[in-house]
């Protein structure tokens, strides 16, 4: 290396140095543009970053490039093509993902987000605005306001997003007519008025041209006296300061314990300020003590804030793990197991109500079910609509049951302790996206009775190991014939047993069900329950229902202690069973005349790590209930 190229790689670092100084101690301001197709979000935000000067000389020569290419006019750029950096968005024309993009001025730092445009991608808009401060809501000159305008401007209202731009955006193709600006300006504050929306800020741009971007007034829109687009996002309010007013919240993500003398819990403050000698209390432990100190890697804190990521010791040893909240004292936030909420529905399968899924607010996961929506939200119109489930996109406001409380605050006061996910237990994959409105009132009024007589002394009194064996499969695969054999030949043995039949219990208890997807899910979830019940009570019990789905069958493994739910798969090969059918079931459902029938018009879902496989072809239902027995015996 000669000493002219080691000077001029050390003047390069001594840039790079001096940019990271420059910026680091700079305010963040996470904004997300949105709005209908080819409102001109791309070239927007190209513009925004070749103005502050934020790409690199090859980057602007393959711009230029690609400008050419694609048949811009002249030596005029294409903003867009800086922004759509897939190869499928450039060649249909369109933008599909969210596009995260960072830049930056003198006075601020900013994380923009470009959203796609189309309806059937606002799971996308929904995931990018989930984390702004502010929404850029573009609107075309030529178009006005437009359907999915509204939409988008609702989502973001209903997100939380309080500060929004209304951006006239291709001015320079109607002439920068200011009667047409205004116009769009008052259809728009009719409509926000309606959803919530009490102010915004208009400005008319030319993304293209560059009019009123990074600087104002333009000359082609002398009668606009407003700031540009840039001044406006260099000096609205960042939500992380407004968070630093509100009382202090840290949700425990990791009990920091590297060795006997140091014990901390680390996590991201959601909400407040905290300094050493603070109070505070734990929930829901609901145990006090006093910060000691704030450890991060570059050093202990006099003082943290909303945002910041940090280590809490504590003057006590107090009970606080994963999915605590460390709060002010005397202010802690709330615990319930029962909320109304709105849920935005991501899944290309539908909301299936009563069906067990993960639930994610802040640090805690829990399980829970949502109920029949209590109506979904044209957000085009406004109107609530009667709905039985939600379909991809959809919006729609349900209540929410978790297996166990939880930590919250309404969505409206803390977005990190009121937004949730849902999550499908099976494939792991995110379903949807909700906001806390508020906890029901009676999931205050219900509390848990405390019994003298525990589960363990039930059991010992019966002399055995309280377990549910599940039987599970198709109509006619012996479930039944098998679970009496098992049930008789327990007696004899002096077990303590109870058979709950599928049919038998619809006569009664589940008299009310029919047979739809979301009917079995609740018939298996009360027949979970009772199970549940009665394994308490000590005793054996036994169960014979098709109960189809995966989801349901561990959602009632779910509610017994490990071990005791043991899954018996009764495996008959579908033209068999068809062959016993002596209730006629499958004729009658093959004929079209008994609709929702498990191996005809309706799925089922074979086990895959079930406890018991009884393969009915190979052994008699006497022969199986010895397996079964001999398993349930040989692990009490």
């Amino acid at each position: 290396m000669t000493d002219s190229s080691y000077r001029t790689d050390a003047l390069i670092a001594e840039d790079i140095e001096a940019y990271l100084e420059q910026h680091q101690n700079k305010g963040l301001l996470r904004f997300i543009t949105c709005g209908s197709v080819d409102d001109g979000k791309s070239t927007l935000i190209g513009r925004l970053l070749y103005d502050s000067k934020m790409i690199f000389e090859d980057q602007l020569a393959a711009l230029e490039a690609d400008s050419r290419r694609v048949g811009t006019q002249g030596e005029e750029i294409d903003f867009a093509l800086l922004v759509d950096g897939l190869a499928a968005e450039r060649e249909q024309g369109i933008t599909i993902d969210v596009a995260y993009r960072f830049f930056a001025t003198e006075k601020r730092k900013f994380i923009v987000a470009d959203t796609p445009g189309h309806e059937q991608y606002t799971r996308n808009m929904v995931t990018g605005a989930s984390t702004a401060d502010l929404a850029v809501i573009l609107i075309d000159a030529r178009k006005g306001v437009l359907t999915q305008t509204k939409r988008h401007s609702f989502l973001a209202h209903l997100i939380g997003i309080r500060n929004i731009v209304l951006a006239v955006n291709k001015m320079d193709l109607v002439d920068y007519d200011q009667p047409t600006f205004e116009h769009i300006v008052a259809d728009y504050r009719s409509f926000a008025s309606e959803i919530g929306i009490a102010d915004f800020t208009p400005i008319p741009i030319s993304g293209f041209r560059g009019d009123n971007i990074t600087t104002a007034p333009s000359a082609n829109t002398p009668w606009y006296e407003g700031p540009s687009l840039i001044e406006h996002l260099e000096t609205v309010e960042l939500k992380s300061a407004a968070a630093q007013d509100a009382s202090f919240r840290m949700p425990v993500q990791w009990v920091n314990r590297p060795n006997l003398d140091f014990r901390g819990f680390s996590g991201l403050i959601a909400a407040g300020t905290v300094k050493p000698g603070d109070a505070v209390r734990i929930v829901p432990s609901g145990k006090t003590s006093t910060v000691a100190r704030i450890v991060t890697a570059d050093g202990d804190l006099d003082e943290a804030v909303a945002g910041q990521a940090v280590t809490l010791t504590l003057d006590d040893e107090v009970d606080c793990s994963r999915g605590s909240v460390v709060a002010a004292k005397d202010d802690p936030p709330e615990r319930a197991d029962q909320f109304e909420a709105n849920i935005v529905w991501m899944s290309d399968e539908d909301l299936i109500p009563g069906r067990g899924y993960w639930l994610k607010l802040a640090t805690q996961q829990v399980t829970a079910t949502v109920a029949q929506p209590k109506y979904e939200i044209d957000v085009n119109t406004l109107e609530h609509l009667a709905a039985k489930t939600l379909s991809l996109n959809a919006i729609g406001v349900a209540e929410v049951t978790t297996d166990k409380p939880i930590t919250f605050e309404p969505y409206d006061e803390s977005a990190p302790l009121g937004g949730f996910i849902l999550i499908d237990k099976l494939t792991n994959a995110t379903v949807a996206a909700g906001m806390i409105n508020f906890s029901l009132r009676r999931s205050q009024n219900v509390h848990w009775q405390s019994v003298d007589i525990t589960r363990d002394q039930h059991a010992a009194l019966k002399n055995q190991k309280p377990a549910v064996l599940w039987f599970t499969g198709l109509s006619g695969s012996g479930k039944s014939t098998i679970a009496n054999i098992v049930e008789k030949k327990l007696y004899r043995m002096n077990r303590h047993t109870f058979l709950l039949d599928g049919d038998n219990i619809r006569h009664g208890l589940n008299k009310d069900l029919g047979f739809t997807d979301t009917d079995r899910i609740e018939n298996i979830r009360r027949v979970g329950e009772v199970a549940k019940l009665m394994a308490d009570a000590g005793t054996i019990v036994i169960t014979a229902f098709i109960s189809p789905f995966r989801a349901e069958r561990q959602m009632v493994r779910d509610m017994l202690p490990e071990g005791e739910f043991i899954e018996v798969f009764v495996d008959t090969p579908l033209e068999v069973a068809e062959a016993r059918d002596e209730k006629g079931l499958y004729a009658k459902a093959r004929a079209g005349n008994l609709k929702n029938f498990t191996g005809i018009d309706s799925p089922y879902e074979e086990p895959e790590n079930a406890e018991i496989r009884i393969d009915t072809t190979s052994i008699t239902p006497d022969e199986a209930a010895d397996i079964i027995i001999d398993r349930l015996l040989g692990d009490a």
